[in-house]
């Protein structure tokens, strides 16, 4: 697979990559990231190679991220069209001030007119909500989004880090109303977090969302730093904040270090090329402070899994979900269909149903 090999993004007519060049990293404002020269660096290296999706967000070093990508674009003259930018609205940049973040209309709109300004751009192809605003009505949110989408200041409309339930909620409201849908869906998903299992995912397939999996590495833990050979060196603020691998981590870390030897790949890369041939997913969020990590997350294209190696790092990264998932996987097909195969899947038949050939 390559960065060329476009993918439709949820029920909509955009294509993207599937690898999405993820920009929170751009900028040395928190004290670690990647410099203006080494972000521009990934920039160029990310569309040389056929990569038409990057994503950032309002918060991401205060504003800075967007500011090296606009700048980037403005010094290159006819590319900016040829290219997928998404942003983030939602965090405040404002102490103090109760309007400036949330996803009521006045924060969303002052927060599209200061990124465009960052961007240098007169139009973001994807406006994402980045978390649940509990004080906004939803019907607010989606009817301003859509309001901008009809100004032309955006293309299309995604989500963030919602409730499978309010995420429904919008893109069943927005049907109804004829108002722009959600095409996009970002949940922090990999190896060491499945739980988007047991509801998001299945509702972003239902409603025709594609999802974009961010930190698919668990903030390094997977990047091949941490081995239970050898104790992982926290070497950035970022890192401490995260901590190390738990024993049950070090589990799912032993069984991608060994299928990595097996396919002559990273860890890194492995385990970005397991969360890409997941269901429903869309386009992986890939993000680096340096050309070479960054270059090294690009090579997960390269890597084949066979089914085995599929079949154990899903065996030993199996989550625990929340009721009823697992109720749904493993009974309801069995009282659903008796027996029989059903698209592709066979069923099997309850011993209560086999007790008595009596019927009523």
């Amino acid at each position: 697979m390559s960065l060329d090999s476009y993918v439709s993004l949820g029920r909509s007519g955009l294509r993207v990559s599937p690898l999405t060049l993820g920009t929170m990293t751009f900028g040395e404002d928190h004290g670690w990231g990647a410099s203006v020269e080494e972000s521009e660096a990934m920039i160029a290296e990310y569309l040389d190679r056929g990569g038409n999706v990057i994503d950032t967000a309002n918060i991401y070093t205060n504003g800075h991220s967007e500011k090296i990508i606009g700048d980037w674009f403005a010094a290159r003259p006819g590319l900016r069209d040829r290219v997928i930018i998404g942003t983030k609205f939602f965090a405040n940049l404002f102490p103090g001030d109760p309007n400036g973040g949330g996803a009521g209309r006045k924060s969303l709109v002052a927060a599209l007119e200061n990124s465009l300004r960052r961007l240098r751009t007169d139009y973001v192809d994807v406006y994402w909500l980045h978390n649940w605003d509990r004080t906004a009505p939803i019907e607010e949110t989606m009817r301003a989004l859509d309001d901008l989408v009809t100004a032309g200041k955006i293309r299309y409309v995604g989500v963030s880090d919602l409730p499978a339930w309010k995420v429904a909620e919008a893109q069943l409201l927005a049907r109804f109303r004829g108002w722009a849908p959600v095409i996009g869906l970002q949940a922090e998903y990999s190896l060491l977090e499945r739980t988007s299992e047991g509801e998001l995912i299945p509702m972003a397939r239902e409603h025709g969302i594609g999802v974009l999996p961010w930190s698919p590495l668990k903030s390094g833990l997977l990047s091949g730093k941490y081995s239970r050979s050898r104790a992982g060196a926290v070497d950035t603020r970022r890192a401490e904040l995260v901590g190390g691998p738990t024993e049950r981590d070090y589990d799912v870390i032993d069984v991608l270090e060994r299928v990595a030897r097996e396919v002559e790949a990273t860890p890194a890369a492995v385990a970005l090329a397991w969360v890409r041939q997941r269901p429903g997913v869309t386009s992986t969020l890939i993000g680096a402070r340096r050309l070479d990590q960054f270059r090294a997350n690009l090579a997960s294209l390269d890597v084949r899994l066979a089914e085995e190696q599929i079949a154990a790092l899903d065996e030993v990264s199996a989550p625990a979900l929340n009721f009823p998932a697992e109720n749904n996987r493993m009974l309801a097909p069995s009282l659903g269909f008796a027996g029989a195969t059903v698209d592709g899947v066979r069923t099997s038949v309850l011993p209560l149903l086999t007790a008595s050939d009596q019927r009523y």
